[in-house]
């Protein structure tokens, strides 16, 4: 609570102005917080998903994308990997834990068959879970 002098009065009178300052300060540094770690959550790997009609499934926090291109290259989050690496590249991202969820990024001009190849290659190599991703919306 405040209090204003004035020269008159010997009375302190009350002040209930709120001071905002504080507020605003801490709201732009938030602000500039959110607008340089937005970006860094996003996979940056041009993929064009086909549509599902499926209700959108809770992600995890960290989720890891693995994004199969049209030319049949692969990219883990956004580093290319060789299909010959991914068991490698997996088991390090993911510290050994084969029970992680592994989200299944594929364009929609890939072969059914080259995604099943991949996914074999996925099971064989320990990694059961994994959720196939696509763009919301039917089409």
């Amino acid at each position: 609570m405040a209090a204003k002098l004035s020269h008159h009065d010997d009375e302190l009178v009350e002040n209930s102005e709120i001071n905002v300052t504080p507020f605003i300060d801490v709201m732009l540094v938030l602000l500039i917080v959110f607008m340089v770690a937005a970006p860094l959550a996003t996979v940056d790997a041009p993929v064009d998903l086909p549509r599902s009609n499926a209700k959108a499934a809770p992600r995890a926090d960290k989720p890891i994308f693995l994004s199969l291109k049209p030319d049949l290259s692969l990219v883990l989050g956004n580093d290319p990997v060789s299909p010959e690496a991914l068991g490698s590249a997996l088991d390090a991202l993911t510290k050994g834990n084969r029970e992680e969820r592994l989200y299944l990024r594929a364009d929609r001009k890939v072969a059914y068959g080259d995604v099943m190849e991949l996914m074999n290659k996925l099971r064989d190599s320990g990694y059961g879970k994994v959720a196939l991703v696509g763009m919301e919306g039917a089409r």
